[in-house]
């Protein structure tokens, strides 16, 4: 028995697990970072290219499936993580928001092309959220045993709000997209 169901489903996990790696590199690299980039109109042009990547990722996995050929949104989620990779520190912590979109996207996809090559029912979604939530969580208790960071409630809130959005919205798009082509 394979791990993976398919080719894509091990890419969409591999790339996930990428974005875990970056968002939870942010907890050691901080400070160095932070100097090179205290310049506020350099990190509110990151920021506002984070937002319209997030922003295309949502739509663009909302209104088309992935396949193992057609990668674009995959490339346009890991762009968004890497610029906010280095707003992370700069900026307000709320650019957990940003990431921790990307990878509950990564994981709804990957959870959801299991669900299409296997014959037991399960909400890609609903685990999608949680596992997000679970990594979301974990960071911010490792944050407390690591030196110039924060445990924070409210970045736990923050996470897991990403994930709900983020997926909530590519359902909501999925479903508006159906109804549109019904004749």
């Amino acid at each position: 028995m394979t791990l993976f169901t398919s080719k894509l489903e091990k890419l969409l996990w591999l790339l996930a697990i990428l974005v875990f790696v970056v968002i939870f590199s942010t907890l050691f690299i901080g400070s160095p970072l932070l100097n090179l980039l205290s310049n506020q109109n350099i990190q509110a042009a990151i920021f506002l290219m984070g937002m319209i990547l997030i922003s295309a990722l949502i739509l663009y996995h909302g209104l088309k499936p992935t396949t193992i050929n057609n990668m674009t949104g995959v490339y346009i989620g890991l762009v968004a993580v890497y610029l906010m990779l280095f707003l992370r520190l700069g900026l307000s912590e709320r650019t957990h928001l940003m990431e921790y979109s990307v990878l509950s996207i990564f994981i709804y996809q990957a959870l959801s092309e299991r669900l299409k090559n296997s014959d037991k029912p399960f909400k890609p979604a609903l685990f999608a959220i949680l596992i997000t939530c679970l990594i979301g969580t974990l960071d911010e208790i490792i944050q407390f045993f690591v030196p110039e960071r924060v445990f924070d409630l409210n970045d736990i809130f923050f996470n897991c709000f990403a994930a709900l959005s983020s997926i909530g919205m590519i359902l909501f798009l999925k479903w508006v997209h159906k109804k549109i082509k019904k004749p």
